[in-house]
């Protein structure tokens, strides 16, 4: 544990110095070791690590609360599980660990990633010392467990303290929102509004962080309300997490109602976050005025400032200026432009049809091009109908994932489309030999504030025959509109009575069905979030699904968002 007392660190804020406590309390007769442990604490929160070890050193008999005290001060080092072993192996032991001593060793291993097994080998003492249960132990303990992605292990420990308070459900929402455990992470955030638990801006903000995550509008709501009840909703963290909320819910005027409402508090992150959310509207115009008062307000733009413009420009096809912009990032802002910027530049270049510029960016930009990068690539190939360069991107694409079904999809249908049907055969059998399977498609929708989750052909729902009643009524009534399927490739071999019904039934046709069944009132706009690319049969029929029904409807998908309104969608049928 020898550390080196040579350097001097300066205390973070001089007028509390611990440095002139430590002198009166070796003046004092009185001074005991109470005074010495508080002093260690005093010490690790004023800079000053090395003079906590040091009286540490001097302290005649350390008990527990001495040896927690600095534990806790190395919380966020390795040292810290140093000094715990040291602990144990001390001759004049004559204490055990205590739940507090446990939860610091907890939060160390969380930011450790070399020490799961050092976690584990605590989980089991907790377990012999009956403190797992306890509500400092058990909430660390549920923050480690997340932190090494094991969510499932995480939620038994929560079920086994006996008494939560809004720690341990604080690390629980948390935990599931971070592992994409995103209706668990809501359930359990209503679970702790039932039991009467005070909240944090930790709990409101892993909350948040779930309900934009499913772009869930009224659970956004819900928790904007509780905040106010708790007296958080000025909170900047908060705040934040509801411009988030908002806008990835796709309700850009709400989250701009908090965004202006906490002006005054609001840092960059939030900034960037309200310009986040106009930019996947395309409302680059908008985006652009954020950018320039930002300035105005004394921040410096970063990269996700950056991100967010290009964003923008790229859902509004305008590849011009997304050059333009790559380019002040560089040399007017002195930014280097990440992967992610490069492929907002090569993706408004791919909707422009400008594919071998795209194709030369990508091949020069200073990264490994990823297989967003050839993705993107291969969309717009497949859009504008090059063959040949939907191949080649393919290719690539399946270099990266030969197991990536998207891309034998794309690149058969493209194909197929030019009558190369020896190719398509090639493609169809690559992908038989490697066992290929489409992924399954998953969305979800928000209705009364219960979000409901669809896989494709799902026939799990309680509702499950007025779902598909409703939704062969719908395509009935679209086809007399005049709506023709688009028949995927893969489904070449399949009848057509099958081919239908594989079309009918992709999850968000169902969510919609859904949407419509459950009482939404009429004109109310419909929300759906897929997990995946919208496929271009689901997005031709809800351009016509939104004429028979009369009202809006809103996609989230992987790319970008979709609303459909009176027969037409805003992403010009380029996604």
């Amino acid at each position: 544990m020898a550390l080196d007392l040579n350097q001097q660190p300066q205390p973070q804020n001089t007028s509390t110095d611990p440095r002139i406590v430590h002198a009166r309390a070796l003046k004092s007769s009185q001074a005991d070791r109470s005074i010495y442990n508080n002093l260690i604490t005093h010490y690790s929160k004023s800079n000053l690590l090395s003079y906590s070890l040091r009286l540490f050193n001097h302290i005649p008999s350390p008990n527990i609360v001495s040896w927690t005290a600095l534990i806790s001060a190395h919380s966020n080092s390795p040292l810290s599980l140093n000094i715990f072993l040291s602990m144990l192996r001390h001759p004049t032991l004559s204490f055990l660990p205590n739940q507090r001593t446990l939860a610091s060793l907890f939060k160390t291993c969380a930011s450790l990633s070399h020490a799961f097994l050092f976690g584990l080998s605590l989980h089991s003492l907790s377990l012999k010392l009956s403190l797992y249960d306890k509500p400092f132990c058990g909430s660390a303990l549920v923050h480690f467990y997340s932190r090494f992605r094991s969510p499932d292990n995480a939620k038994k420990v929560f079920d086994e303290i006996g008494e939560r308070d809004v720690v341990c459900y604080g690390a629980m929402i948390v935990g599931f929102a971070q592992n994409s455990r995103l209706v668990d992470s809501l359930s359990v955030f209503a679970d702790m509004r039932s039991a009467d638990v005070g909240s944090t801006m930790y709990c409101l903000s892993g909350a948040l962080r779930a309900a934009a995550e499913l772009a869930a509008m009224e659970q956004c709501r819900v928790i904007h309300g509780h905040a106010v009840v708790s007296g958080l909703d000025r909170n900047v963290i908060v705040g934040t997490g509801l411009i988030d909320g908002y806008g990835k819910a796709g309700i850009v005027s709400d989250a701009r109602r908090v965004f202006d409402e906490n002006l005054s508090v609001l840092n960059s992150i939030a900034w960037n976050a309200m310009m986040a959310g106009y930019a996947q509207q395309g409302d680059q115009s908008t985006v652009l005025e954020l950018f320039h008062l930002l300035e105005m307000r004394g921040f410096a733009p970063d990269e996700y400032s950056f991100l967010a413009v290009l964003t923008a420009l790229c859902n509004a096809g305008l590849a011009g200026e997304s050059e333009k912009w790559i380019e002040r990032m560089k040399v007017r802002y002195k930014l280097e432009p990440g992967l992610e910027h490069y492929t907002c530049l090569i993706s408004a270049m791919g909707r422009a049809g400008r594919l071998e510029d795209a194709e030369r960016i990508a091949m020069a930009m200073p990264f490994e091009p990823d297989a967003a990068v050839w993705r993107a690539l291969l969309s717009f190939s497949a859009i504008h109908g090059k063959a040949d360069m939907a191949s080649k991107m393919g290719k690539r694409l399946i270099d990266i994932n030969p197991y990536d079904d998207s891309a034998y999809v794309i690149v058969a249908n493209v194909l197929s489309g030019v009558g190369r049907w020896d190719e398509v055969a090639e493609v169809r059998k690559v992908m038989k030999d490697r066992r290929v399977r489409k992924e399954g498609g998953r969305s979800w929708i928000e209705v009364k504030g219960k979000v409901h989750v669809f896989l494709a052909g799902d026939r799990m729902h309680e509702r499950t025959e007025d779902i598909y009643a409703k939704l062969a009524e719908l395509m009935e009534e679209c086809e007399r509109l005049g709506y023709v399927p688009v028949w995927d490739e893969m489904l070449h071999n399949v009848g057509d009575r099958e081919k239908k019904e594989a079309l009918w039934y992709h999850s968000e046709k169902l969510a919609l069905a859904f949407g419509l069944v459950s009482g939404a009132p009429r004109g109310k706009t419909l929300r759906i979030v897929k997990n995946l690319r919208i496929c271009r049969d689901c997005h031709e029929s809800f351009k016509y699904i939104s004429r028979v029904v009369e009202r809006e409807i809103v996609v989230r998908d992987v790319n970008r968002y979709h609303r459909f309104l009176n027969g037409s969608c805003t992403c010009g049928d380029l996604w």
